[in-house]
Formats: structure tokens, sequence, C-alpha cells
């Protein structure tokens, strides 16, 4: 790769024939329509937040260092932001009234509204800026080493600048903008910041099964995103038909998996709103991400739950007070081995041989408390179950 420094370009240099899409967060062309400021295999702009591109800004005024810029030369007199978009979109942001700053007086100061010598003082910035020529591997690959202002690229991003097409270009249009009116449902089931490409991300994860760079190197040059959206929707419409009530804890789930496992079966919605309201109210279930393939499993895995058990206290009150019962009957303190015929009848197992039962299972309301407890042998306690 080819690299020329450059100092002859200024902040206004830049902002002439600045373009920022409002509806995409994205920033378009600067540099008088010569630069593309977020190719496609860039993430979004994310210094929208009242304090990133504040501090650009604010460095701008006090002389403090940028860090460096660079450019990827695409034609003669044409460039992309290979790294420095977040600020370089701030800069135009600012010049074109889309935010202000505080000044020291604590009064908002919108550019236009600026002394003349703040003003230039900014426009006049000089950039450091490095134009990169080189193939488009050399290209990719370095962009993904770049730490961009100390943001690093998450996972996503680095699978869109890899994978950059027509394909990536409409699935962050589907799935990384923020002005979707989809995004609020979505967010009910999905965790994550749609700008930082999480939504997109999982939606990927749904339908590749988790083989993500496999699926998005196989569509690159896809001129459209049909089954990315179809099996999207079609795990979003399930969610919401077998689960009627939406809960918190419903976020970040592995949707996609649950899908692929259960959207066979058949559900009463009305009976599993009901059985999710009494687990979710049930103090003795620990995880309650849980629950939800607990009910679509027909509430047999109790491991799910991570149902709270018998602490340590309450096994060895119990198990020294059916020990001692057992040796003066002379039978076995396992309650179910001295109901048999066997030599166990008459066993005192240890207590490191024991384990604490319900005696009405949890699962059909019985409490996890010294009153429903019982000691039984490992053997007997495995067969039991849920009886």
């Amino acid at each position: 790769m080819i690299t020329k420094l450059r100092v002859d370009i200024t902040v206004e240099d830049i902002c002439k024939g600045f373009v920022y899409n409002e509806y995409e967060g994205r920033g378009l062309f600067g540099l008088s329509g010569k630069l593309t400021i977020q190719p496609e295999y860039q993430r979004n702009y994310i210094y929208a937040d009242g304090k990133r591109d504040v501090a650009v800004i604010d460095s701008l005024i006090k002389g403090y260092p940028l860090g460096l810029i660079y450019f990827t030369k695409v034609a003669e007199d044409k460039f992309e932001v290979l790294d420095g978009q977040q600020r370089i979109t701030s800069f135009g942001r600012y010049k074109t009234g889309k935010f202000a700053i505080t000044d020291s007086n604590g009064i908002p100061r919108y550019f236009d509204g600026l002394a003349k010598d703040l003003q230039d003082k900014i426009l006049n910035t000089e950039l450091t800026i490095y134009e990169c020529e080189g193939t488009e591997s050399e290209i990719k690959e370095w962009f993904k080493t770049i730490n961009i202002v100390g943001v690093p690229l998450n996972e996503q991003e680095l699978s869109n600048a890899i994978h950059s097409g027509p394909f990536v270009t409409k699935a962050k249009e589907e799935f990384s903008n923020s002005q979707n009116a989809n995004i609020q449902k979505w967010s009910a089931y999905i965790s994550g910041n749609v700008n930082r490409q999480d939504f997109l991300r999982t939606a990927l994860d749904w339908v590749s099964k988790g083989n993500i760079d496999d699926y998005m190197s196989r569509h690159r040059y896809d001129n459209n995103i049909d089954e990315l959206k179809a099996y999207f929707n079609s795990v979003i419409d399930w969610i919401s038909s077998v689960f009627s009530d939406v809960e918190d804890t419903m976020k970040g789930l592995k949707w996609g998996e649950l899908y692929e496992t259960y959207h066979r079966q058949s559900y009463d919605p009305k009976q599993v709103s009901e059985k999710l309201k009494e687990l979710l109210e049930d103090d003795y279930v620990k995880d309650n991400k849980g629950i939800y393939e607990y009910i679509l499993g027909g509430c047999v895995d109790k491991k799910l739950l991570n149902v709270r058990i018998f602490d340590e206290v309450t096994k060895k009150s119990v198990y020294a007070k059916q020990t001692r019962y057992a040796e003066e009957k002379n039978i076995s303190n396992c309650p179910l081995c001295a109901m048999g015929e066997d030599n166990n009848k008459t066993r005192i197992w240890k207590l490191s041989e024991m384990d604490a039962d319900h005696v009405t299972a949890w699962s059909k309301g019985g409490d996890t408390d010294i009153k429903n407890c019982q000691m039984l042998c490992k053997t007997h306690n495995r067969a039991k179950g849920n009886r």
C-alpha cells in the first residue's frame, strides 16, 4: 500500500459540500464532493451523543491534536475516509448547525453564534492526513487494524468492512437505521445499539444459524436482503404470538435458536401468559432468563430455572433428625429405602451419600423450605424426579 502525507487540507476544506443524512445517521460527502465520508465498510456515526461530538469541537477550539486521519484514493481527485469519519462528520455537523457546544458561561453556542475569531480558528485548523492507495484487500486489512479514536471496531463492524457490497448496504439500511419505526418493537427482544450494528448482527446470527461471516460472504453481491428480512420477521412474529406479554427478561435471549427448536410446536398464548407470570413472581426461581425455554419445552427441565436449592444448614438439620429417628426404629434414614425389602432397608447413609429433596415437588407447588425437605439416598432421589 502506498501512503502520502498531506497537511494542506483544513476543516473548512472538509466542510465544503458537506452532506449529512439525518435519517440514516451518516456523513455522506465533503471536500467539495471529492470525499466520501462513510463508505459502506465504515461503522455508523456514533458520536452524536452531546459528549464525543462536543469534545471534537472543543479540541479544535483549544488547539488539541486530533490525531491522524486516513483517506483512500479511489480515483483521480476522489477519496474515501478510511479512518476519521467520526471526527470529520462531527466537523461538518457542527459547521452546519446540527448541534451546539457550551461556552464558559454555560450558554449553548452553535457555529453561527460563535465569535468570528473562534469560527476562524476552527475552520483554519490544518488536518494531518495520510492518503493511501492500494488493492481492496490491502485497504480492508489496514482498516481492520485501525483504532478509531479509542473506540475499536466490534465484530459486526469488521464483518461489514470485509464483506462490503450491495448486501451490506441494504442490510444496514434496514437493521442499522435508528429511524426505522420497527426498532422499538425489536428492542423488546434484542439487546444492544442499533448504530453499533447489534440489531444487524442478531438478524444475521438468526438466519445463518451462527455462521455470520460465511453467510455474508455468500450473499455479498446480492441486490436484495429478502431472505434475511423474511427469516428475521418470522422469528419476531413467532415470539410475539407465543408470548403475548412483553417482559424485560425477554431482551437478549437466543431467540433464533429457540425458534429453530420450538416453532413447529403449538402453544396456547393464554396458558403461556399465566405460566410466565407465575414463574416470574416465584421467589425460588433464580434464573428468569431460563423461564422462556422452560415453558417452550413443556415445563420439564428445571435446570433452566436454577431453582433455589436447600442450603447446607437445612440439609444437616434434616439429616440429623431423620438419622436419629431411623436409629431409634432400626430402619434406614432414607425413607424410601426404609419402605423396601432389600439390604438397604436398615442402612444408615452418610450425609455425603444423600441429597436434599422436595417432599412435594417444586414443580407441583412445593416450597424450598425446611418443612418440605427430606433427605434421600442419591439413588432414590435421582429416580424420584418430579413425582
